[in-house]
């Protein structure tokens, strides 16, 4: 597997459309982290022009995002048990999963690509009823999460599966460049909202879920931990919710000054980052996204070898790369070289 660089033609597409048609092929990236993709390059884009979205909007941002990484979250719980062979377990998180997309629907309009995100703030407000309804439905999932965690932390074959394989010290994640909840699952307290705060993350509190076994089974909880943590964001964002405009005025069709911006989100997998170059055009003359999947990959090659007492079955594989929660879509970055032709 030769991971180096190759030149993404939705990268390409960016340079050669104005800044407010490549926000719609920004969040295609990725279907799962489009909330993420979306803000990014909001951000970058705001930071190259200057502009600082009104507060209500900062926290319309957060109950979205927060909102994806649940879904995703319960997403990748729901497949992973399925891959260690618990199909039971799969329908639940994926029927529970079934609400949290009925509110991303409500509130943007759409279940899949949401679209929310526009440069200058979010497209809708947020109404009093669609709070009730997803108070209701946090709280729905509240209890089976609860539920959830008891089911994990007393079956015996989920932790026959899960721990103590796929060990990744500490050092070592540092060392691999690791990101997201896989890195936090090896007790390293990094998370992009926390260490670098963007849109309202400053002012919205929350714990930081880390968990120290450095194995699959911590995977597990730290992203369990997650959507409780995440349900915990929505519910104060929604609990002191500013007043005043969702939105700034922005002509569709504007000059960025020239520079380069820089900016950076904790997506479901990771630290998202996305980094553009403004000669004074209407498109950007460069555009360049790093996936958390680009970067949790050596992690995974690492992982899959036995070393000292550690060994590595066939069956670990799985679980193994399933721990990262991998997006070749999101990568797009990898090509098999066969070294005997060369």
């Amino acid at each position: 597997v030769d991971v180096s660089y190759l030149h993404r033609g939705i990268e390409k597409g960016l340079e050669v459309r104005p800044y407010i048609q490549g926000l719609y092929l920004a969040e295609r990236i990725c279907g799962i982290c489009n909330c993420a993709h979306s803000l990014c390059y909001c951000l970058n884009v705001e930071q190259l022009l200057g502009k600082e979205v009104p507060p209500r909007a900062k926290y319309l941002r957060v109950i979205v995002e927060e909102l994806s990484r649940i879904h995703s979250h319960l997403l990748w719980l729901g497949h992973y048990f399925h891959t260690l062979g618990f199909e039971t377990l799969f329908m639940y998180f994926w029927r529970d999963r079934e609400r949290v997309m009925d509110m991303l629907e409500l509130i943007t309009g759409n279940r899949v690509t949401t679209a929310y995100n526009t440069i200058g703030g979010v497209r809708r407000d947020l109404t009093a009823e669609m709070e009730s309804k997803l108070r209701k439905a946090l709280e729905y999932l509240e209890e089976r999460m609860r539920y959830y965690e008891k089911v994990v932390d007393n079956e015996s074959t989920i932790l026959a599966r899960t721990q103590g394989v796929g060990i990744l010290k500490p050092d070592e994640a540092i060392k691999l460049g690791t990101v997201g909840p896989h890195l936090r699952a090896s007790g390293v307290k990094h998370d992009v909202r926390y260490d670098d705060p963007y849109s309202g993350h400053d002012e919205i509190p929350f714990n930081v879920v880390t968990y120290d076994s450095c194995d699959c089974y911590g995977r597990v909880k730290v992203r369990m931990g997650e959507v409780l943590e995440s349900i915990n964001m929505i519910n104060y964002a929604l609990d002191h919710l500013p007043s005043g405009d969702y939105r700034l005025k922005i002509p569709p069709l504007f000059k960025a000054p020239e520079g380069e911006s820089l900016a950076r989100v904790e997506a479901p997998r990771g630290e998202l980052v996305h980094y553009s170059i403004s000669t004074g055009g209407t498109s950007p003359y460069r555009y360049k996204v790093r996936t958390p999947t680009l970067a949790n990959l050596l992690s995974v090659v690492h992982m899959l070898k036995s070393r000292g007492d550690y060994e590595v079955y066939i069956a670990d594989v799985p679980p193994i790369l399933g721990g990262i929660d991998p997006c070749i879509c999101c990568t797009a970055r990898v090509i098999i070289t066969d070294e005997a032709r060369k």
